[in-house]
């Protein structure tokens, strides 16, 4: 478990920084978009908003939901994979089921981490002139005190359903190819130990297929986590789009055009304006091209996409997620199963001493 938990979370926060930019691809609804490519992205962050606060935005959380998380999944994985198969199960089916098992029962301490970073990341530095999210939260403490007052604790589990539909699946198939592949390696390798290179190569193989077929699950489960309600106002003018302000604008000269104009007589609702309100960073209006999915349900949010965005809008961010999971599969796997081999030789010498001493 504790060797699971330290290579879970270093492979997270390893890959912190792409995760930042699949986010900003996913969750961004300016048109046309701000973040394209992985590459462009990436520099774009680190220019504007710098490292700590721009491409390591939400690391707090994402540390804070990991250690735990991992270590409850790989505790549960390895139980129910051996029970499983002790059941007569057939292998590749107990992989997968224990991946499933194991996640589920990790869910309920990575979700409310995942929001608090998910939002974090798609934020920002606090008062970020060069993206506008919706969120302008000054720490962890303070989003996750803003959540909670304004939203009630329920938030902190917002796409919850979808974070489930999407990680479910990817666990189940993430450890059921690398399981296969490990299979594979000895048997052409001859023996149990296949080498750091195969070791490295079927864990980032396992966690980057996985991560490619979730993506759009990845993707609804994103834009749940960081969609405004509308209900709740719009955020402050300065914080506008350029297009909003044009809106704006227009509106106001057009207005100024009827007020010369013979009056009509005009129902009462026609001449109220909508309030913006500025009291809360996690409010916004529509943003201009926007998906707002209004919607917790997975189905529902996918077909919406595929509505508005096509295919593509289901494989947003496919490229920095192929690359996160690749790389913090790898890093994971490697480091878990290097450290249970170390945890293995020292039993084994402590045992073989208490042997020797007796």
């Amino acid at each position: 478990m504790i060797a699971g938990g330290i290579g879970g979370t270093t492979g997270d926060l390893l890959m912190h920084s792409l995760d930042t930019v699949k986010t900003r691809q996913q969750g961004d609804t300016h048109s046309p978009a701000r973040y394209t490519s992985m590459s462009s992205s990436y520099a774009t962050i680190f220019r504007q908003e710098g490292f700590g606060r721009g491409l390591y935005s939400g690391v707090t959380p994402a540390f804070l939901g990991s250690f735990p998380g991992t270590i409850i999944f790989f505790g549960t994985y390895e139980y129910s994979k051996r029970h499983l198969i002790d059941s007569g199960v057939h292998h590749s089916l107990a992989y997968l089921a224990g991946g499933f098992i194991a996640d589920f029962a990790a869910s309920f301490v990575y979700v409310p981490s995942e929001v608090l970073k998910t939002r974090l990341q798609l934020q920002g530095r606090y008062n970020n002139p060069f993206f506008s999210s919706g969120y302008n939260y000054r720490s962890t403490l303070d989003a996750a005190r803003t959540i909670i007052r304004r939203e009630g604790i329920s938030a902190l589990f917002y796409g919850y359903k979808a974070t489930i539909f999407r990680d479910l699946p990817f666990s189940a198939l993430q450890f059921a190819f690398y399981e296969q592949e490990q299979t594979w390696a000895k048997e052409w390798v001859g023996t149990r130990d296949i080498g750091l290179g195969l070791e490295i190569l079927t864990g980032a193989t396992a966690g980057g297929m996985a991560g490619v077929l979730t993506c759009p699950l990845d993707v609804v489960k994103t834009r749940i986590q960081t969609q405004i309600n509308p209900s709740e106002g719009g955020i402050a003018f300065a914080n506008a789009t350029k297009l909003q302000v044009q809106a704006a604008t227009t509106l106001q000269n057009r207005l100024n055009v009827q007020s010369d104009a013979p009056s009509l007589p005009i129902k009462k609702s026609a001449q109220q304006r909508r309030h913006i309100s500025t009291s809360s960073p996690s409010t916004s209006v529509r943003k201009p091209g926007s998906v707002n999915l209004d919607t917790s349900s997975v189905i529902t949010g996918l077909k919406l996409l595929y509505k508005t965005e096509g295919i593509a809008g289901w494989f947003r961010g496919v490229g920095p997620r192929a690359v996160w999971t690749s790389v913090q599969s790898g890093t994971m796997l490697v480091l878990y199963q290097a450290l249970l081999r170390r945890l293995d030789v020292n039993r084994v010498l402590g045992e073989s001493d208490g042997a020797t001493i007796a």
